[in-house]
């Protein structure tokens, strides 16, 4: 099967990456690029690594990566790569970040890998089948009431003041004490493995979060924009993952409930 072929693909862009990114852990400078976000040099050679190998082995597919912008493809489908996400993580020394791989059909994410490499840790979503963690099938915890869940986000600063009030309306109905800061796509890797029960986002891009939603829906959960709608190619980047979908319209309105 074609999508078989693809699964083994992004295994070995994984592999690629996570070859890229080791020697430069707890080693390298950064810089900042033009919107002030830190870069360094193990960003640019995994996504390198992984345009090389898709040159050869897709040269018709689309390519979206976050250091090298987009190179058009005449298949309708198109691999969206984050070669780390979560870059001041990686310069702070921490293992949370990891490498983001999707593969987007129409619009719609339908294969996710989140890798992070420091640690080998692999999470594998694909359309209609079950996530795996490391080969094994991982599940999203139940949340009978939205009061219980733990919550999670990269960061407060992350946020404009509108959203930050938002936010901060879902927070204050979780458990705030159960507050999850800092993680970035780890966060939705720990929601797929039962161990959080909400990420709320804003201002992502396809390549942030393209890669989470199979990964997230595979396992049981959901993702969607702000307003409960299904993320895709062209969403407005306000983006929430939850492990239990019956949660979603207490989420939405929680949010809703922002000045």
């Amino acid at each position: 099967m074609k999508l078989d072929s693809d699964i083994a693909l992004a295994h070995r862009l994984a592999d690629a990456a996570g070859a890229a990114i080791r020697p430069h852990f707890r080693a390298a400078a950064f810089e900042r690029k033009g919107d002030a976000t830190p870069v360094t040099v193990a960003d640019r050679a995994a996504e390198t690594a992984m345009r090389a190998i898709l040159a050869v082995e897709r040269p018709a597919d689309g390519v979206i990566g976050e250091e090298f912008g987009t190179t058009e493809g005449t298949s309708g489908r198109s691999w969206v790569l984050d070669p780390i996400d979560g870059t001041t993580g990686f310069v702070a020394g921490r293992p949370l970040f990891g490498t983001l791989i999707a593969l987007v059909v129409d619009g719609f994410p339908v294969l996710g890998i989140i890798d992070q490499p420091i640690l080998h840790e692999r999470w594998l979503g694909v359309v209609g089948r079950a996530t795996l963690f490391n080969g094994q099938p991982v599940r999203t915890r139940a949340c009978t009431a939205l009061v219980e869940a733990a919550l999670a986000t990269t960061g407060p600063h992350y946020f404009s003041a509108h959203d930050g009030e938002h936010f901060m309306a879902l927070a204050g109905e979780t458990d705030h004490k159960r507050m999850v800061m800092g993680g970035d796509c780890y966060n939705y890797a720990m929601l797929a493995s039962g161990h959080l029960d909400v990420v709320c986002e804003s201002n992502l891009k396809l390549h942030d979060w393209a890669a989470l939603v199979p990964v997230v829906e595979g396992a049981g959960g959901v993702m969607a924009d702000w307003h409960g709608e299904p993320l895709r190619q062209g969403s407005s980047g306000h983006v929430l993952a939850l492990g239990d979908p019956a949660r979603l319209e207490d989420v939405v309105a929680a949010l809703a409930c922002g000045h």
